[in-house]
Order: C-alpha cells, then structure tokens, then sequence
C-alpha cells in the first residue's frame, strides 16, 4: 500500500486545519470579547483598528508556522485554490489533488466544529463563527473581484517563493506566504473577509449554517488562483526556446564547436 498520498494529505489537513481553528478562532475571540458593547448589524464590521491587525496577524502567522513546518511534505497548499493552481500547471497529479481538497475541506469542517464548541451563542452569531461576509455597501460582484486579486497575489507569491527553482530561498518561503496572506486580510477584512481560500469560508459556513453569498469565497479563489498560476507557469516556468543562431551583428553570439545552442 502506498502510504505517500495519506501522509502528505495529513499535512495539509493539519496546515488548513490550523488556519481556521486560530484564523476564525481569532474572531471569534474579540466578538467574544466586543460582544456586550455588539449589535447585529455591527457583526462584519469587527475588523477595526488594532484588531484587524490581530486578525491578519492570526492568519498570517498560522499559514507561516505551518508552510514552514510541513512544506517539505504537501507542499503547504492548506488551500483548495493553491491545489487547483498546481493541478492546471501539471504540477500535482489529478489523484493527489483529490486527497488534498478532501483533507483541507475535513480540516476546515473538523476546525470549526471545536470552535462551534468552544465559543458561546453570542460569538457566533454575531461572526457566523468567523465566516467570511460581505461588508455593508460592498455587492457581491466587488466582493468577488477582491477575493479574486488578493488570492492571485497569493498563488503568484507561492510560485514565486515555493515553486519556482529560481525563486527566493525556499527555507523562507513560509514567512512570505504567511506575509502575503496579512496583507491581504489587512485590505480585504474589512470589505470581504479576505478569505482567499475556499476552505478557509467553508468550515465555518457549514457549522454556522450561513451560506449567504456564500459563491464568491470559492468562486473568486479558485479564479484568482488560477490565473496566477497560469501566468506565473506560462512566464517563468516553461522551459526556454533554444538560443537562435546567427552572425555578430545579430546580438546573438555564436557557439564555438562543441558548445550547445543552449548552455
């Protein structure tokens, strides 16, 4: 029995797992807090001041730890969209990547299931149990644009950092994912929720029971995530055309004998 597929899956259910128990955790923690002084109708607008901050720090600092930590085993998708970018580039094969969506939705489902546990009615209700929603004046269809750039310049950083052979340090790679993912939630948060990640909005939305809108948290990820992966692939990553030939005036210099076109 091939036991690869079970122990990268693992990885990932624990990465994605991580970031909805300690991204929507966090949430839920100052709605807790907030709540006496809450009303409904304040309930998206927890992102503000210092706990915005709190919030993109929280996501951020999970994906960082646990890219860096099991990175070198999945890969550190925690992220159906990530998986999907890599499944277009032929990256991953189709098979693996069914085991990494399973395991990430499972993580997501089995993270908001303790929070659902862990945090009183009150806290709940207000944030849906963290789950990413729509700000008041925001429509669906800006939601969806945002959601779609903030998870491209997630993926692009990702093949940027982790995928490309030439990229930055890998050793590092954790830090910059987990930065891009605070920055993206430090815009995002307060107008969608800055899931980029359908597994990140699926957890909560399934043990909340709050499906509201609920398209463009799978929607805008999975385009966004393609799109950069496509063109990051498609720019960097195809192997290069062989170096045409010619004389001096070409700007090209000519192989001597013995030497390949392409070195």
């Amino acid at each position: 029995m091939d036991h690869e597929p079970l122990r990268r899956g693992v990885a990932e259910f624990v990465g994605t797992f991580t970031l909805i128990f300690v991204g929507a955790g966090s949430i839920l923690t100052i709605a807790k807090a907030l709540a006496p002084a809450l009303t409904s109708a304040q309930a998206l607008d927890v992102y503000g001041g210092l706990t915005l901050v709190g919030v993109a720090l929280a996501h951020g600092l999970a994906i960082a730890v646990m890219a860096s930590a099991v990175g070198h085993i999945s890969g550190a998708h925690f992220n159906p969209a990530v998986t999907l970018g890599f499944l277009i580039t032929r990256r991953i094969a189709p098979s693996l990547a069914v085991v990494y969506w399973s395991m990430q939705f499972a993580g997501a489902a089995a993270a908001a299931a303790l929070l659902r546990w862990f945090y009183p009615e009150t806290a709940r209700r207000l944030t849906n149990l963290g789950a990413p929603g729509l700000s008041s004046g925001v429509t669906v269809w800006q939601g969806l644009v945002i959601e779609i750039v903030l998870t491209f310049f997630l993926v692009w950083v990702i093949f940027a950092t982790a995928a490309d052979p030439g990229g930055s340090f890998k050793s590092i790679a954790g830090l910059a994912i987990g930065l891009t993912v605070t920055m993206g939630v430090l815009m995002g948060g307060p107008m969608t929720g800055a899931a980029l990640n359908p597994a990140r909005a699926f957890g909560p939305e399934l043990l909340s029971r709050h499906w509201s809108d609920a398209w463009v948290w799978y929607v805008g990820p999975f385009v966004g995530g393609a799109l950069a992966a496509l063109a990051y692939n498609y720019l960097y990553l195809r192997p290069p055309r062989p170096i045409p030939v010619g004389p001096p005036d070409t700007g090209v210099l000519e192989p001597r004998p013995g030497d390949a076109a392409v070195s």
